[in-house]
């Protein structure tokens, strides 16, 4: 099992959305990174070649969530997933276009 870790970025994003989208999100996190984190799945997948503004270890996931998108990267040697942004994802928008 992997231990879940909010980046304070990541946690103010969390904070300011409506609570309906929030329950959401944690329960995306809860039930698709706490086993096989780093496995791609129709919800799950590798940004290559993404650099975004934020710390982060190589590579860069994203968690689709609805109309969100939840950025993380994995420490398999600590079995932690930290948890880098959250970001509302429209559909006429791009993933490079909202990091």
């Amino acid at each position: 099992m992997f231990r879940i870790k909010l980046s304070e970025g990541a946690a103010d994003e969390i904070a300011r959305l409506r609570a309906f989208d929030r329950k959401m999100i944690v329960t995306a996190v809860k039930s698709q990174l706490v086993h096989q984190p780093n496995l791609e799945t129709r919800n799950r997948k590798i940004l290559r070649g993404l650099h975004p503004p934020w710390n982060h270890l190589d590579p860069v996931w994203e968690l689709r969530s609805g109309e969100y998108r939840v950025f993380y990267d994995v420490d398999e040697a600590a079995s932690v997933v930290n948890i880098r942004a959250v970001r509302h994802k429209p559909s006429h928008r791009t993933t490079e276009e909202i990091v």
